[in-house]
Order: C-alpha cells, then structure tokens, then sequence
C-alpha cells in the first residue's frame, strides 16, 4: 500500500523554527523583578517553556520562592505588557531554516504555524523573521481554543488548508509536540536543535527525530518517492 504524501507541513515556533530563548529568559526575569524576586537561569527557561505563558510563569515564580503563586496576577500581567515589548529580542531562525521553508514553497507544500505563544506575539515573531508571505496560517495560543497537547488546534489548521491528518507533517522540539501530534494520529518529526535533548526527546516518545533541517526535507521527499 502507498503511503499518502504530504500536502502540508505545520511547525511550531520556539525551539523550532527560532532560537526565542534570549527573549523568553529576559523578558521572563524582568517580570521577576517588577515582582520583587529573583531571577532564573537561562536553562530554567529552557526547562520551563512549551505549555503557553501562564504555565511559565507559574513554574519561574515557583522556581524563584513563590510556591503559593501568591504574585501570580500582577507578575502575569507584567509579562504580557514585557514580552509584548521584547518578543523579538535576540529572535533568529535557526540554521538551514529559511532554505527549508524555501524548498517546501517551491513544491507546493501548504505552510503553517501552531505555537503555545501568545497569538499576538507569534504572529509578530513569524512575520517579522520570515516575512508575510511565507506561511500559509499562523496560530498561537488564544482564548477558547485549547493549548497543545491538545489536537483540536492542530486538526483546525489541516481542515483550513484541504488536507487530511494522513497529508499532514508536524514537526515541533518537546514532549508537548510529541504528545499533539499523536493526539490528532499525524506523521511528528520532533527536532534536536531546540528546548529539548535528544535524550528528552526519545523518553518523550519520539518515533523519528531530525539533527538537520536536510533531514526534514529527506523525509518528505521519501514520502514522495513511496507515492509515485
């Protein structure tokens, strides 16, 4: 039997398709500081993004001796002003990532975005970096639409775009990734560039992993070459 090929590719953001770590970690600590605690490490950071802003917030307040979240309003609310003002801080894409998306436009491939991020920032981030035209759709997280894991997300995009989860490739870097692309049962690709170890990557599930934007591209065109 031929495996389907892939019609469209939908990526997250951080860890990803951009190297946002500078940004989060800084505007993450100037929050701690309106907040009168002190600040996380970088690798804090890293550990604690993947599960949208609130969660972030609540594991940097917790990590920095608030354990009853007791400032969790006032520091939320700072960080949304903050990171809205610095998401774009130290931001860049990561090797080989504008070519990828560059080949994968030239095929014919439908584009997206689904990112934890909030949906202002992510489409600030995204434009920004890659231009207006690159993608297709862009979605970060917004009220009423559940946050990945949750598939529900993940599936909207591939009905706005045509496609069927089987047409479908998800490539993202953590367990939250892994988890979202099994909930919706689409063909995940979790990458070893961003948030995550490979050795986090592999006890989170991950049934194929890339080290190179090239690898991506050679999985796709694999598919292809099954399909024809």
């Amino acid at each position: 039997m031929k495996e389907v090929m892939y019609k469209a590719c939908v990526f997250d953001l951080d860890g990803t398709l951009t190297d946002t770590l500078d940004s989060l970690s800084y505007s993450v600590n100037e929050t701690m500081k309106e907040a009168g605690l002190s600040p996380i490490t970088r690798e804090q950071c890293r550990e604690f993004v993947g599960n949208g802003a609130k969660v972030l917030i609540e594991k940097a307040l917790r990590a920095s001796g608030d354990d009853q979240l007791s400032h969790f309003d006032r520091a939320f609310r700072a960080y949304q002003q903050i990171f809205d003002e610095n998401c774009m801080y130290h931001v860049r894409p990561y090797p080989g990532i504008t070519e990828m998306l560059s080949e994968l436009k030239k095929q014919g491939m439908k584009l997206g975005v689904l990112s934890n991020k909030p949906d202002r920032q992510a489409v600030h981030v995204v434009e920004d970096v890659f231009g207006e035209h690159v993608f297709d759709y862009v979605q970060g997280q917004k009220e009423g639409i559940p946050r990945k894991p949750d598939p529900a997300a993940l599936l909207s995009i591939g009905e706005h775009f045509g496609v069927l989860p089987s047409e479908i490739l998800y490539v993202g870097d953590s367990e939250v990734d892994a988890e979202t692309g099994k909930a919706a049962h689409i063909d995940t690709i979790l990458v070893s560039w961003g948030f995550r170890t490979r050795r986090e990557l592999k006890a989170a599930g991950a049934e194929k992993l890339a080290d190179t934007t090239e690898e991506i591209l050679e999985i796709i065109r694999n598919r292809r070459n099954e399909h024809e």
